[in-house]
């Protein structure tokens, strides 16, 4: 763990000497949404907290303060590069400092159990030591900087279904060899500074209620001397929170703390020698950040690392993320020079998705769609075209923005009509977690988004309204809508995020212009101040098969198609899970008929988990770009046209077909989700070979397992490598390779460790380590790659290490093996 000086020890005693109960346990519950309260008198600021992991958004749920946007958790770990997720976290260091805020709500380091995760983007990896590896490197690159991480979601919260209910079922075994073993790893190497509680229950138990957790592995086995928060109104029982570990509930509303605790204390039903322990771990926190007056900072200002170029940044992780899935033509890397002509294709060119939905959301500065970045890279000698062909959001449009509207406005007024705040919106999207400062929220009579529409066609433009409650939508001096939108969901979240939309129809003619204002009562308390409210836009359209048409000419006409499919935030986010494994809309139809009309088509795929490719062999290449930021335009010019080469490998894998998953469900049957499948998740289930069950519609066939499309580690680059030189021991293998291509790369020697001999208990093969080197057209790099005790190790009632031969085996992907090894472990 992290050394504490002198000096903070001595200033978080003494603080914690004059402090009181009542103000003891008002230190451990927010004083609203995204903070901790003050105690001047002990010199003690108030904490501020807010989302990442992507971005640093602040306290306010709304555009104001833009904030940087990194790729997406699942991309940066497709680098298989710590020594750039420490980079992230440093930048996201300095965002968090930029803006006032003592501890960053992240990573997340749940695992890609099934690809139906909601928040599978959200998430490094489906390997437990790939989601270490990355997210200590994260960690330690934000609190260098002295923000404090949170790392959650503690445990096993790799579902949304159900998610503040639900059980995850699952053995000793499977918890400690898979969900815990992330936790470990950077509580120990990183030292994080603070853990977040999860939602769910683990075999019974509510984990911000999980005594033997919290409390007996966290605290006691790994020693961990940071703050446990709860997710946001996960705690619920006074008592048992309390005494099962839990240090800080958030936020303000809902907290179970407060008057409950301190008669929980008074009536002996939780030891002040609990409170005390909670409290000194919020001061220790407070030491750390530099919240409390007398106590050193554990970083000062002196000591944090360099300036951070965020843009260059965000363009660096997303072209090393970029994941080159096939180039069975050679087409990649394009020669600009020799292109008369390019067709950019699909609705997702022109309005990127660049990061997943939920609170994972930030407001970026800017975006650079792929259509912008190409044609800024292209000579102008290049004839670029762009068509839409599909549009992937098959039910709520998407919020109004420019051209079609401009003076996009925010207006808080109060009873008498007065204005209370005003601002200007990149979008029709209006949120926020906690009003502007100097606003009084229980002020606040009404919220109105405003905005003129100038209509570039003519014909029916559809208006949508997204929220809660009522709400009266105008246009010019028409009434399209006055009534009420009620919640579908109980989940506080999807409320919140993807909430119910209803939609108006209004005639204009090309050239014509309204102004439109959407307007809701609201009531807010000061200590849950929560808005959100969306004025949607659809232009007409023509046919979907027009609009397919309109593409397949395009690409018939251009040298070369690139078109970009992939999700929307109706089918990735946080709150729910996913339904299904296809692309939505006639995207794939899309594919086809472009492939058809132009044998040189490059499929880039904008989506944060694995999605089927049902037509991926009959294109000359397929780009994975995940959610790539907000340089996403720019960093994929450069990899198409060379001037980067495409640096990622799958963090999981990628199946052909969601019926061939050997782990798929995250829907809990009465309140249990059964984690039957052991310690066999990922390419570890891929590789079993064990037949399943699976129930198409009218067929009781049972199938065997088949091969993915793409296997774990999978990736192309522009160049090739020789495996030259193989010497391993058990605590190390070193590696050799040649780049025998025409130009420099990049390459992720991965080391698989498994039993010689097969054992049904336990995986054919894991990763045991993995390193990236780089060289020169015909140069060679060496790479060591220490291997530890828990590579040879199981989980039974503690760790236990296996004797026998074992498998080393150093591969460019799981199912690309190069050299291999034997070693006998005594």
């Amino acid at each position: 763990m992290t050394e504490l000086s002198t000096a903070q020890q001595n200033a978080v005693e003494a603080a914690l000497a004059q402090l009181d109960l009542e103000t003891k346990v008002a230190m451990l519950s927010g004083q609203d949404l995204w903070s901790l309260p003050p105690v001047p008198a002990i010199g003690l600021a108030s904490i501020v907290m807010s989302d990442g992991p992507v971005g640093v958004r602040g306290t306010q749920w709304s555009a104001e303060d833009p904030s940087i946007a990194l790729p997406s958790p699942t991309a940066l770990a497709a680098t298989w590069d710590p020594a750039l997720a420490m980079q992230a976290g440093r930048l996201l260091g300095q965002e968090a400092r930029r803006k006032g805020v003592h501890v960053l709500l992240a990573p997340t380091v749940n695992l890609h159990r099934s690809p139906l995760g909601g928040r599978h983007f959200e998430a490094y990896s489906e390997d437990p030591l790939l989601t270490a590896e990355i997210g200590t490197g994260y960690v330690i690159g934000v609190q260098e900087h002295g923000v404090a991480t949170t790392v959650k979601h503690f445990v096993a919260n790799d579902f949304e279904t159900e998610r503040f209910t639900a059980s995850a079922q699952m053995s000793d075994r499977a918890l400690r060899e898979l969900y815990l073993a992330p936790f470990e790893t950077i509580v120990g190497r990183a030292s994080a500074w603070g853990v977040m509680s999860a939602y769910n229950a683990v075999n019974g138990v509510s984990m911000t209620d999980n005594a033997q957790l919290q409390r007996g592995v966290l605290k006691g086995e790994w020693e961990f001397d940071g703050v446990i928060v709860s997710d946001w109104r996960a705690a619920t029982d006074t008592t048992a929170t309390a005494n099962a570990g839990l240090d800080i509930a958030m936020p303000a509303f809902g907290s179970p703390w407060g008057d409950k605790l301190v008669a929980a204390v008074r009536d002996g039903e939780v030891p002040i020698e609990v409170i005390d322990e909670q409290v000194r771990r919020v001061l220790l926190l407070a030491a750390r950040v530099g919240a409390l007056a007398g106590a050193p900072e554990s970083v000062p200002p002196a000591s944090r690392p360099p300036a951070i170029d965020g843009e260059e940044m965000a363009r660096e992780i997303a072209r090393r993320s970029f994941v080159l899935a096939a180039n069975a033509r050679g087409i990649l890397p394009l020669d600009a020079p020799s292109l008369g002509s390019v067709a950019v294709i699909g609705a997702l060119a022109k309005e990127a998705r660049v990061l997943g939905g939920g609170s994972a959301t930030v407001f970026p500065e800017h975006v650079i769609s792929p259509l912008e970045g190409l044609a800024a890279a292209l000579p102008d000698t290049v004839r670029l075209s762009y068509a839409s062909g599909a549009d992937p959001r098959t039910g709520k449009l998407a919020p109004a923005k420019a051209p079609q509207w401009t003076a996009l406005r925010a207006r808080f007024t109060d009873a008498a009509g007065a204005t209370l705040y005003e601002t200007a919106l990149a979008t029709g999207r209006g949120r926020w977690m906690g009003v502007p400062e100097g606003v009084d929220a229980e002020a606040i009579a009404s919220v109105e988004i405003t905005g003129r529409l100038a209509a570039d066609a003519s014909g029916e433009h559809q208006l949508a309204i997204r929220g809660l409650g009522r709400f009266t939508l105008t246009a010019g001096d028409q009434t399209l809508f006055d009534g009420e939108l009620r919640p579908d969901s109980g989940d506080i979240a999807t409320s919140f995020l993807s909430r119910a939309e209803q939609r108006a129809g209004l005639t204009l003619a090309a050239g014509d212009s309204v102004e439109v204002s959407l307007r809701q009562p609201v009531s807010l308390r000061r200590d849950r101040a929560v808005i959100s409210l969306t004025l949607g836009y659809g232009p007409p359209q023509a046919a979907p098969d027009e609009l397919l048409a309109e593409a397949e000419q395009a690409a018939r006409d251009a040298d070369v198609a690139v078109v970009v499919v992939g999700t929307t935030d109706e089918v990735e986010s946080e709150g729910f899970d996913r339904t299904t494994l296809a692309l939505p809309g006639r995207q794939d139809e899309l594919v086809r008929r472009v492939a058809a009309a132009n044998p040189r088509t490059v499929v880039v795929v904008n989506a944060g988990s694995p999605v089927e490719l049902p037509w991926a062999d009959d294109v000359a290449a397929v780009l994975l770009a995940w959610f790539p930021g907000q340089e996403a335009g720019h960093a994929l010019a450069d990899v198409l046209l060379g001037a980067a080469e495409p640096g990622g490998r799958l963090p999981t894998t990628w199946p052909v077909s969601e019926a061939d998953c050997p782990v798929l469900s995250t829907k809990p049957t009465d309140g249990v989700l059964a984690y039957d499948e052991g310690v066999f998740i990922g390419y570890r289930a891929w590789e079993r070979g064990v037949p399943r069950i699976v129930r198409p519609a009218n067929s009781g066939a049972e199938r065997t397992a088949v091969a993915p499309r793409y296997p774990f580690g999978h990736g192309l680059g522009y160049t090739s490598w020789e495996y030259e030189r193989l010497t391993a021991d058990r605590a190390a293998v070193t590696v050799t390779v040649r780049n025998t291509g025409s130009r420099a790369g990049r390459e992720v020697v991965q080391i698989y460790a498994g039993p010689a001999e097969a054992d049904e208990t336990r995986p054919r093969r894991w990763l045991a380590g993995f390193a990236s080197v780089s060289a020169g057209p015909g140069e060679t790099a060496t790479a060591t790659i220490s291997l530890p005790e828990r590579t040879w190790q199981v989980w039974a009632d503690g760790w236990k290490t296996i004797a026998g031969e074992y498998r080393l085996e150093a591969a460019h992907s799981l199912a690309d093996t190069r050299l291999r090894a034997t070693v006998t472990i005594a």
